[in-house]
């Protein structure tokens, strides 16, 4: 019998944005490998417990033919000999949500569901954890570590929800691991894929804490927000130019424009900001700020 996934987990879909995500905490390793499964459009389904993995992808699949998260489950459980140690939860792409508790589950145990989402947990130190994952969910805005756009605010509301149940008591063995994917047509890198964000934090003593730093990371890298745009005048391509200059990436006195964006397209390069580049004589804040910190720390080096 494989080990049980002693996890709290919410799976929701984003009203604003049509975005779905799962974010999962847990005293297991790697957490992230085995609860979240997601498709863009089509739904979002977290296996916990005694997990069987295959209410991922089967699960995704009925969701995909047109049922709905309860009618999923529905089969799902129906289907599964050892479906009183199974605990799910499911949202489909309207936001109807579902979640499943076997009787068997390892205390305490228990989930909910609200308007949009779904929250569940075993082994956890009571039903106060659920009720908080809900309520942070619920109450949650964005931050500047989810980013000012809808997206980062939907990574926001799931990072507060499994905040507020770590603050409730969490699981009851500690913590260990934590996770947050979300999905979103053509939002993976270069457009190729459905994978927003698909963060994991696998073995940490403070995972929760890690896994929002690099959900700001992941703002810094790909969260391309119009909002955070500059106008690339004379003035600020001159301070660009010399903040180039002190890292070394662009020689001499010039302020030619060509010269200056040639330059800092190899420093972002460097830096993985490629993303964040523009060809329309703008800029990204978030280039800026990040080129004079490096800029400042080699001058302190």
């Amino acid at each position: 019998m494989p080990r049980t996934v002693s996890t709290f987990s919410i799976v929701a879909r984003d009203s604003e944005t049509g975005d779905l995500g799962v974010a999962v905490a847990s005293k297991f390793l790697a957490v992230g490998a085995v609860v979240p499964w997601l498709r863009a459009g089509v739904g979002a389904v977290a296996t916990q417990a005694h997990a069987n993995v295959a209410y991922g992808p089967d699960g995704l699949a009925m969701l995909d033919a047109g049922l709905t998260a309860q009618e999923t489950l529905d089969r799902l459980v129906a289907a599964d000999s050892e479906r009183d140690l199974r605990q799910a939860g499911i949202v489909d792409a309207h936001g109807n949500a579902a979640t499943w508790t076997g009787s068997g589950c390892s205390d305490w145990a228990g989930g909910l569901t609200g308007d949009g989402f779904c929250c569940q947990g075993n082994i956890l130190t009571g039903p106060e954890v659920v009720d908080a994952l809900a309520e942070g969910y619920a109450t949650a805005g964005g931050s500047p570590a989810g980013g000012s756009s809808a997206a980062g605010a939907f990574a926001n509301r799931l990072l507060t929800a499994l905040d507020a149940g770590q603050a409730a008591g969490g699981d009851s063995r500690g913590q260990q691991a934590a996770a947050i994917a979300i999905v979103r047509a053509g939002g993976g890198y270069g457009g190729g894929n459905d994978r927003w964000i698909d963060l994991r934090v696998d073995d940490h003593p403070t995972p929760l804490t890690e896994l929002r730093r690099l959900v700001t990371l992941h703002r810094v890298y790909f969260d391309i927000d119009n909002a955070e745009l500059l106008p690339l005048d004379d003035e600020r391509l001159a301070s660009v130019a010399e903040h180039l200059r002190r890292l070394d990436v662009l020689s001499g006195a010039t302020t030619d424009r060509a010269a200056v964006i040639g330059a800092l397209a190899r420093w972002a390069g460097r830096e993985n900001l490629e993303e964040r580049l523009r060809d329309d004589d703008q800029i990204d804040s978030v280039v800026v700020e990040m080129l004079k910190s490096a800029a400042d720390q080699r001058d302190r080096a």
